[in-house]
């Protein structure tokens, strides 16, 4: 298991943020997983997701890839733990490198919004009862077809069907390439989330 430490302090702004050759602002997160039983089939695995910081929506954790960390492996699993209080095993390789705009786009931000997200896969074995944005975030988990109507950026559901593509999951994979479900109630979902 990855050993990241848990400071109840989650890293704040940009000025250690790592930034790529075309200015795009590098970013790393995980798909945090977990099997139910003995399964490791589509059918018996939960999807970890967390709100957004304002509460609207759920997403996959991640965050920027900073300079003092030498991989962006290392800068997913520190975000997992930072944003959804879990740690775990990176499952198999490097899902992709997802390009993205960010809504968050400010006078000092080089990038202009234009984002590069290195997703993985998390196993997760330990679920923590406090965690750095606990008080910022709400987590909660989610079946295969749960995910698919919650994911609602395009960029996340791109690299959930290339998890599940690679798991080898066909029935699912089709039911990415639908658009999600644009219902009030589930583009939150808060008020019916499991914990």
């Amino acid at each position: 298991m990855n050993g990241v430490p848990c400071k109840m302090q989650a890293r704040q702004g940009r000025h250690k943020q790592r930034y790529g050759p075309g200015g795009e602002r590098l970013v790393a997160g995980c798909i945090p997983v977990r099997y139910a039983g003995d399964g490791c089939g589509a059918d018996a695995v939960e999807v970890l997701l967390v709100t957004r910081r304002c509460g609207n929506g759920w997403i996959f954790p991640k965050g920027g890839w900073e300079c003092d960390e030498q991989t962006a492996e290392q800068a997913a699993v520190r975000e997992t733990v930072e944003e959804a209080g879990v740690r775990g095993d990176i499952e198999g390789a490097i899902l992709g490198e997802f390009p993205f705009e960010s809504q968050k786009r400010g006078a000092t931000d080089p990038s202009n919004g234009h984002c590069l997200a290195y997703m993985y896969v998390l196993k997760v074995e330990e679920q923590l009862d406090e965690w750095p944005e606990s008080h910022e975030r709400q987590r909660s988990w989610f079946s295969l077809p749960e995910v698919c109507n919650r994911c609602t950026q395009a960029w996340m559901r791109k690299a959930l069907c290339a998890w599940v593509e690679r798991s080898g999951w066909k029935d699912i994979s089709l039911l990415l390439e639908l658009p999600p479900p644009l219902e009030a109630s589930q583009s939150n979902g808060i008020e019916d989330a499991r914990v």
